[in-house]
């Protein structure tokens, strides 16, 4: 899951969030995943991309000081911002860890001088 923290006004106008409603059923149909280590560029992608209706996409504005819960899965994207006003932002990510095997292959992998730190503990 994503979250997405609008330290500004997202509007239309400078770039906010565009969704696919429902698309977070559809599966996955491409990963960026690391390449074999001493290759370059470091990641690359499997799978193909899909070529989404640009009309099912629906405008996410949000207000300063929003937040955005984006599906791992869920279809999105944002609009390069040419306005004259800034969309500064404040986003990560967080995924279940208890009884989960982590893909070797993923591009972000936890190393033990950066490891995926928890967010709670019991």
């Amino acid at each position: 899951m994503g979250l997405w923290i609008a330290l500004e006004d997202a509007t239309i106008n400078n770039g906010c969030l565009w969704f696919i409603p429902g698309s977070h059923n559809s599966g996955i149909s491409r990963r960026m995943v690391r390449t074999p280590k001493g290759t370059f560029p470091l990641t690359d992608f499997t799978g193909r991309e899909q070529t989404y209706d640009d009309e099912k996409f629906v405008a996410a504005p949000v207000k300063k000081g929003g937040v955005v819960l984006i599906h791992g899965e869920v279809v999105h994207r944002s609009a390069e911002n040419t306005s004259e006003d800034s969309r500064h932002v404040y986003t990560f990510h967080m995924m279940e860890s208890k009884d989960t095997c982590w893909s070797p292959d993923n591009w972000l992998q936890p190393t033990e001088e950066l490891p995926f730190p928890s967010l709670y503990t019991k």
